[in-house]
This record gives C-alpha cells, structure tokens and sequence, in this order.
C-alpha cells in the first residue's frame, strides 16, 4: 500500500494520457483485489479501513482527471489531502497518578 502511495503521488500531477490511466487502472484494481484479499485474510480491520480509504481516493482522482480538472490533493496516510490542510494526529499519554495541590491563597 505504502508503494502505491508513492507512485501515485509521483504520477498524480502527470499529463493525462491512456498509457496513465491504465497505469492507474492497474494499481486500483490491486488495491481491490490481492491487497484486499490478504488484509480479509489476516482480518486485519485497519488495513482494511485503509484500503478503503485509499480505493476512494483513486476513484477520486480518477473522476476528477477525466473532468479535466487538475488533480490538486496528494495522498497521505491513504487518504488524499488537499494543499493548506494538514494531517495531525494527537496521541495521548496517560501516566501515573498526579498530586496536584491547589495554591493557597
């Protein structure tokens, strides 16, 4: 998955031609068939959440280019992003016990 994310973000920009949209065809389809297969396999829910993602985003682009729209998002964690919004993840830590004081007045 990884892999097809780089390339795609490498050829996202690329003239539209039918040698591409092949190309592209090729990657979609792998997403919805070994790759889908392998993630059911392990029962892996987030890999599978994941390739869901990332099957809409490659259909996303795929109606847009073929809109003659420019394609102006990049894919991110297997999901698209568009330019000026960013991703951030919080992770929250939770530690042991505080004591907290109030001040006295």
């Amino acid at each position: 998955m990884e892999l097809i994310q780089k390339l795609f973000n490498q050829y996202r920009h690329a003239p539209l031609t039918k040698e591409l949209m092949a190309y592209h065809q090729n990657l979609a389809t792998r997403l919805q068939t070994d790759i889908w297969r392998e993630a059911l396999r392990e029962n892996n829910q987030k890999q599978l959440a994941d390739l869901a993602e990332m099957i809409v985003a490659m259909q996303t682009w795929t109606q847009t280019r073929m809109s003659g729209r420019p394609f102006e998002g990049k894919m991110k964690h297997f999901r698209i992003t568009t330019p000026g919004v960013s991703i951030k993840q919080h992770v929250h830590k939770i530690k042991g016990s505080h004591n907290y004081r109030t001040p006295k007045h």
